[in-house]
């Protein structure tokens, strides 16, 4: 177990931990909340418990004579009052042990039950101390980590100026990433924070690298600070930072809004899409930079889309996914097979067009502005693993969406309206470019399929996998095109594409 204590010098400062703590905590915690009568244990858990709920407004009664009341929040919270529980062989009446396995347990005077509450819990200690109370939390590792991190982005918040203000938990994704939506004043616009740790090293798998370093993903926050800069630049709608600390991985920025390119059903609007295939095209009309400065000292250099890092993303397939298919692994001949399929094509896109590539341009990461104009109604946000690259790429991220089926009619309106858009600025080899198109499409269809496995066996988030079937259908599509006969026929010898797909 792991210890710190605070001053909290008001009530204030009791709900604000409150609030911090609920961007900390998550199913399976539970929270014992020991002190006298009106040390604080009811404040914090009110305040809590309307964190999670967004609701400041929130009827929170004591459970004092109830003993339990239950909360179906974005995560499940059971607030426990144990003052009246005659033993402790009790608590499985409440329904303890399926409350944690699917919630948070908030749990006041824990010493009526201490035998039988969790080894690993964690317990906040608050004693009257002047006008305020002291804190004392102590916590497995895991646990106090989270809540440290959680009091250290507090702290940032305050010397960015907006001490006091409001922090509600916005999203979080496939990485370490979450972000928070951040109400620093009363009329003033919200602001998002971006909380991105810097990656931890994984297991080395070639030549003295992990798979961050060999496929060029982001491991702080510097890549999306340059990023950001640069399509600033260009008149991009790139979210603007108000306040970062590089080193702790903690960004301020701007709240783009929350209203995306899909209804409220799932599906596509077109007029959306298509005004980001524009996008695209308007963004690949001119150079990227390079290197881009973002501080003294401080230089991001934007890595290439190389034949390292392509092959590593396309191992994912084979790596993970046809395990999983066929319940083995491949053998050792169709590796090889696999990986000189690959080596051909890269060396097919040695003569294509190379831009930036945002690398996940697709509708999580595509906000709609309405009341703005051109290119400032499509906001654009993660995309710190932006690369040097075909720029075909983007455009099968985003016609070939991998959380959203997008039809054949509205495919080829967004490839009509970003030719037309690349014929009107310049000199455009649209023949080149639909080769590179599909290319870019198998592997990015071949690198998701390995991913939905990964995120399920090693990362515990099954619900990836309902985007499976879209992916095949995807990589099937971009298989059409000749020039990807051998993997398309790789595929089928394989057993991941039905034979009739080659038709």
């Amino acid at each position: 177990m792991k210890s710190l204590e605070l001053l909290l010098k008001d009530e204030a400062a009791t709900i604000e931990l409150g609030e911090d703590l609920a961007l900390a905590l998550k199913a399976g915690d539970c929270v014992a909340l020991s002190g006298d009568l009106g040390a604080g244990k009811s404040t914090f858990a009110r305040a809590f418990i309307r964190a999670m709920a967004d609701d400041e407004t929130l009827e929170v009664p004591s459970p004092t004579f109830t003993l339990v009341q239950s909360y179906d929040l974005r995560i499940p919270v059971a607030h426990l009052d144990l003052y009246r529980l005659a033993e402790a062989s009790e608590l499985d009446e409440l329904g303890f042990d399926e409350a944690l396995s699917e919630g948070i347990c908030l749990v006041e005077w824990p010493e009526k039950a201490e035998e039988v509450l969790p080894a690993d819990r964690i317990t906040l200690t608050f004693s009257h101390e002047g006008e305020g109370r002291r804190l004392r939390i102590a916590a497995p590792e895991a646990a106090f980590n989270r809540i440290t991190r959680s009091l250290a982005i507090r702290s940032f918040l305050t010397e960015a100026g907006h001490a006091g203000a409001r922090r509600r938990h916005l999203s979080g994704d496939a990485s370490v990433r979450a972000y928070e939506r951040i109400q620093t004043h009363d009329g003033e616009p919200t602001k998002i924070l971006m909380d991105a740790p810097k990656h931890k090293p994984g297991p080395i798998l070639q030549d003295g690298k992990y798979y961050q370093q060999l496929a060029h993903i982001a491991e702080d926050v510097i890549p999306f600070v340059a990023v950001s800069k640069f399509l600033r630049k260009r008149g991009f709608a790139a979210p603007a930072i108000y306040a970062r600390d590089l080193d702790q991985g903690l960004l301020l920025i701007e709240d783009l809004g929350s209203e995306g390119i899909i209804d409220a059903d799932g599906r596509p609007v077109p007029e959306r899409y298509i005004e980001g295939a524009r996008l695209l095209a308007r963004l690949h009309a001119a150079p990227a930079e390079r290197d881009i400065a973002i501080a003294a000292g401080v230089v991001h250099r934007i890595p290439d889309f190389d034949r390292t890092a392509i092959k590593i993303e396309t191992s994912l397939l084979i790596d993970w996914y046809l395990p999983w298919k066929r319940g083995a692994p491949a053998s050792e001949a169709e590796r090889k097979d696999y990986f000189a399929v690959w080596d051909h094509l890269i060396d097919v896109l040695a003569s294509a067009e190379r831009n930036l590539l945002l690398r996940d341009f697709h509708s999580p990461n595509i906000l709609w502005r309405a009341s703005r104009t051109g290119l400032e109604r499509i906001g654009i946000i993660d995309f710190q693993d932006a690369m040097i690259g075909p720029t075909a790429y983007d455009v099968a991220a985003l016609v070939q969406d991998a959380r959203v089926t997008i039809d054949r009619d509205l495919t080829d309106r967004m490839m009509d309206a970003y030719i037309a858009e690349r014929r009107a600025s310049g000199a455009f080899d649209e023949a080149a470019f639909l080769r590179d198109w599909h290319l870019m499409a198998a592997q990015r269809n071949c690198k998701l399929a390995g991913i939905w496995v990964r995120l399920m066996q090693r990362d515990g988030k099954p619900g990836y996998m309902k985007h499976m079937p879209r992916t095949f259908a995807y990589l099937e599509r971009a298989l059409s095109h000749e020039v990807l006969t051998p993997l398309r026929e790789w595929c089928i010898k394989a057993g991941i594409l039905a034979p009739e797909s080659a038709n």
